[in-house]
């Protein structure tokens, strides 16, 4: 018996619904508008309120977890930033920064006897990784390098419910190494343990916790360290974004946290039609230079930072012909060209002084390119060494300008190699500047 072979249509003949296209686009423009910038200025808004309920209860200083963390706490409110990443906390991936050391919090916490760092989550997670394993590791290693015949305090502490027994004991497999990598950095720990006389104990609050209840640690053997996640998981609200404050360049338009908390009051009354444009204002006008001036960086002789605006005025001997033997500028990528076709070692304007600049871009992405351009300022530095004099006092007093649009970011970084640069004088090699100094 013949069998008819049914054949598939051409796709050509086939007709689609637009309906699915046009409920996928629903869904999206539905998305946009949640994630709105009003409706992230409004939840920034009520998570701050937790953050300092919680300073509030406990009377502790609060400390910013950089760059999520300044969104949640008023300027006249935050004591310090800190830089713990939550990368260096992801499951299978848990390190003991060495670039972040992050040594500084020591201070609040020896002063107040605490403190508060603040922080938030993205949708989907109840806790960022930064405070459920990055800061207890922190904690853990400190403790055990400083109190070493303590072993009672070098126990590891992690969240229950947040972090399972299985990772809890891994990450216990690397602490011995995260140990002695710290101990490797020969740092001068007679000096700290002078104001860290007591071991540190993190504790985690949420908006879901009872503060009241929350704490139930002795003070006076141990320095609490409370992790404080601003945002909830759960909200009544339709407009209320979780962790509305992460990932700022993909939303803000250019808006700081420092810009949002001077200028609140004005952003949160503006109608969402006019709010970006409002926001671009505040970003262009914060972006002038008020001031053409340097700063020197203590206790250097001869280490300045500025704003990109000095370094030009600089160059144009606006300072005077001597002000500068260097200036090293990081500016945007986009003044150059694409990466792949700029050579490093040839940009730059040698007019009055000599300089070099750097092309990187502002936030993350400008401290990744700035990690790939520290050779070439490391070389630029040690050529200069070399060529003043062999006198060692001669050559630690050159003056080097290190600018960036703001002065305030990666003309930081290219300060601090600038001084490990000078350390090492004109006889260190120029191969051991390069590398050293490219570790920092």
């Amino acid at each position: 018996m013949a069998t008819d072979i049914i054949q598939d249509p051409p796709t050509s003949t086939l007709i689609f619904s637009t309906a699915s296209s046009n409920f996928s686009k629903t869904l999206t423009d539905i998305k946009r508008s949640s994630l709105s910038i009003p409706n992230r200025l409004r939840s920034l808004q009520q998570d701050s309120k937790f953050v300092l309920s919680v300073a509030d209860t406990f009377n502790l200083p609060l400390i910013a977890n950089e760059r999520c963390g300044g969104w949640y706490i008023p300027p006249e409110r935050k004591a310090s930033s800190a830089y713990f990443k939550s990368t260096d906390g992801h499951t299978g991936q848990w390190k003991f920064s060495l670039r972040r050391l992050n040594l500084h919090v020591l201070d609040v916490v020896a002063e107040h006897g605490g403190c508060i760092i603040a922080d938030s989550a993205r949708r989907g997670k109840s806790m960022p990784d930064a405070l459920s394993k990055t800061i207890p590791i922190w904690c853990c290693v400190l403790n055990r390098v400083f109190f070493p015949k303590d072993i009672d305090t070098h126990q590891l502490y992690t969240p229950h419910g947040i972090v399972s027994n299985s990772e809890h004991s891994q990450i216990e497999g690397f602490l011995g190494g995260f140990v002695k990598r710290f101990q490797d950095l020969h740092l001068p720990l007679p000096v700290l343990r002078q104001t860290f006389t007591k071991p540190l104990r993190p504790v985690w609050v949420r908006p879901e916790t009872a503060l009241s209840t929350c704490m139930p640690i002795n003070a006076n053997k141990s320095n609490v360290v409370i992790l404080c996640t601003a945002s909830r998981c759960h909200a009544p609200e339709d407009w209320y974004i979780q962790g509305a404050g992460d990932d700022g360049e993909g939303w803000a338009h250019g808006l700081t946290a420092d810009l949002y908390w001077a200028n609140k009051e004005m952003l949160m009354r503006t109608p969402e039609g006019e709010l970006e444009g409002s926001i671009a204002q505040l970003v262009a006008s914060a972006g002038r230079p008020t001031d053409l001036g340097y700063t020197l960086i203590n206790p250097t002789t001869g280490v300045y930072v500025g704003t990109s605006a000095a370094a030009t005025a600089a160059a144009a001997a606006s300072y005077g012909e001597a002000d500068f033997d260097l200036i090293i500028d990081c500016s945007p990528v986009e003044k150059h060209g694409p990466p792949d076709q700029v050579d490093p070692q040839k940009i730059g304007t040698k007019v009055k002084a000599k300089s070099l600049t750097l092309p990187c871009g502002t936030g993350k992405l400008g401290s990744r390119a700035l990690r790939k351009e520290l050779p070439h300022a490391a070389d630029f530095i040690a050529k200069a060494i070399n060529d003043v004099s062999s006198d060692q006092e001669q050559s630690q007093g050159l003056r080097i300008l290190a600018t960036c649009p703001t002065a305030t970011d990666l003309a930081v970084g290219v300060a601090l190699m600038e001084e490990v640069g000078l350390d090492y004088g004109v006889n260190a090699e120029r191969e051991s500047v390069k590398v050293d100094v490219a570790g920092c």
